[in-house]
């Protein structure tokens, strides 16, 4: 928001007195409703193991950026989903003595029930599985076919079955193995790969460099660091098997016209967007405008997925957002380090509202980030505890607010007892939604969360420094006392609306103790003057937003 609507919003008198502009007037210059839809989806998740606190970080960061485009007023598609199909799936089905379907069913529950469980407000799961997909992958491949763009070949080369990927001479290396002896991994992931030759299908992708170049331009892959490592990769861009023999990899969706043949794994999995979408027969909301996805997928996302979309003569993503890893006490996550983070278990322990906080506020998308209990625990209580939640319980305490209100405004009381540093703090909170929408835009969510903490900080300093606890005391001070209160409150108001994207148990707590209607929640409702001339009564709930984790 510029600084001549703040200045219209809240005009100063000469002095530090303060005049609002009607509510209608101001309505008129900012609003905050869009009417573009918005498409937002999650990688569709492996089911080669269970989900951990990596999985559940970028579902997070995909709801919280939904859930803010939809108190913005858009319409929103979400999806989320798992990857049933590849080798690994099929190598991983056999060690538990499971049929393929059975052993998939049994994982991509497990996914789903930790999404409910973290109150993720996903659209659609799909399943790579299911009838509408399959139908979906083998229709885009006729098309890819018909349009030229894939050709009976041979493949020889590196692939990782771990990483269900392809790999040149300069994505492998040499690896000393415990035992002394030497063995080929991916350089980036550090899975063993296995020599290949088959006789296949292959995708003409090394045509479309000068496209994705293009398509790059536009700053279509964010933060620009990951569009920097696509550019190096596409320099020398190689054609891609899209298929495998069958006898080799049975599980998996059969190449049309081609029972010997099965898809390649990507191409299948990435044409999960499509069938959310409606395709083939009613492609709606199209193309992705936000596509989240972390680190180690970028060159399927970022190289594959918009050159296969290019070549069936459809429009690419709008935007790949990029995240980094978590690392656990510093090192990356692994079975054999026995460090994996089992998210269920830390939900139940810090709560589930408590666990989303901490990993959007410290999470990162340019950089890997490191969990440790001990950094939930200092985060939760620093954040939630200690400012957000101590900042209601102090202005919502019947020994200060002995009518139970969120009292109105009384600009004559705020100029003659509070300062213009305070007077300018209460003006900006209209400057906020403005200010946060980018980092929600951006998945820059921690430094959304770094802001209203800030702010939230200046209120309970405020809240200090005017002593309520003693003007409630005083009788003659109540216009001073209900100023306070009132900057209080609306500081968490316009927080709390903030702030429900990540939190939206305990901003629905708060907002319901302030007396907010759920009608009243979405971001225009910043702008409104929630309480006129007649103080709100509060809500009745007494229990506190959280408990200090131990």
């Amino acid at each position: 928001m510029s600084t001549t609507l703040v200045n219209i919003l809240v005009r100063r008198r000469p002095g530090k007195s303060l005049t609002r502009l009607c509510l209608p007037c101001f309505r008129k210059l900012v609003s905050y409703k869009h009417t573009t839809p918005c498409f937002v989806t999650t990688p569709i998740f492996y089911v080669n193991a269970g989900p951990h606190i990596g999985h559940l970080y970028t579902v997070l960061l995909a709801d919280a950026h939904a859930r803010w485009n939809r108190l913005s007023g858009r319409n929103v598609l979400l999806s989320t989903g798992t990857d049933e199909h590849g080798l690994k799936i099929q190598q991983a089905a056999s060690r538990s003595e499971r049929s393929p379907p059975d052993y998939c069913d049994e994982v991509s529950q497990q996914f789903k029930v930790l999404f409910q469980s973290a109150n993720i407000q996903y659209d659609d799961f799909i399943r790579t599985t299911q009838d509408r997909h399959r139908r979906a992958v083998q229709r885009f491949w006729e098309q890819l076919e018909s349009n030229g763009h894939i050709y009976r070949g041979s493949y020889e080369g590196w692939y990782s079955v771990s990483d269900e990927a392809f790999l040149t001479s300069e994505e492998v290396k040499d690896l000393t193995t415990p035992d002394g002896s030497t063995a080929k991994v991916s350089v980036e992931s550090e899975q063993p790969v296995t020599w290949m030759k088959e006789d296949n299908y292959m995708f003409r992708l090394s045509t479309f460099s000068p496209r994705l170049e293009q398509w790059l331009d536009t700053g279509a892959v964010k933060p620009s660091k990951f569009e920097t490592v696509i550019r190096q990769y596409l320099r020398d861009l190689p054609d891609l098997s899209v298929s495998r023999q069958r006898e080799r990899l049975p599980w998996g969706v059969p190449v049309p016209g081609d029972e010997a043949q099965t898809i390649y794994v990507w191409l299948d999995a990435l044409i999960n967007y499509l069938t959310v979408a409606g395709y083939p027969d009613n492609l709606t909301t199209w193309p992705p405008t936000s596509q989240i996805i972390g680190k180690d997928i970028l060159k399927f996302h970022a190289v594959y997925w918009p050159a296969f979309l290019m070549a069936s003569d459809l429009s690419p993503p709008t935007r790949l957002l990029c995240h980094s890893h978590w690392l656990v006490d510093g090192r990356k996550m692994s079975k054999s380090l026995g460090n994996v983070v089992d998210p269920s278990d830390r939900m139940e322990r810090y709560s589930v509202d408590g666990l989303r906080y901490f990993l959007l506020k410290e999470g990162t998308p340019h950089s890997d980030g490191n969990y440790t209990d001990r950094k939930v625990t200092e985060t939760i209580n620093s954040g939630l505890v200690n400012t957000l939640g101590n900042l209601l319980h102090r202005c919502t305490s019947t020994s200060i607010n002995h009518a139970q209100v969120f009292p109105p405004l009384d600009p004559q009381a705020m100029d003659t007892h509070f300062s213009a540093e305070e007077i300018h703090m209460y003006s900006t909170l209209k400057t906020l939604p403005d200010s946060v929408d980018e980092h929600y835009q951006t998945l820059t969510i921690y430094k959304a969360l770094d802001q209203l903490i800030s702010v939230l900080h200046q209120a309970n300093a405020m809240f200090d420094h005017h002593k309520p606890w003693q003007l409630a005391k005083q009788m003659d001070q109540s216009e001073h006392l209900n100023t306070v209160l009132h900057v209080a409150m609306e500081t968490l108001r316009t927080c709390g609306i903030l702030m429900q994207p990540v939190i939206p148990n305990m901003a629905d707590q708060l907002l319901t103790k302030l007396g907010i209607g759920t009608d009243r929640r979405t971001i225009d409702s910043i702008y409104e003057d929630f309480v006129k001339d007649k103080a709100v009564k509060l809500g009745t709930d007494t229990s506190v937003l959280l408990k200090r984790v131990k």
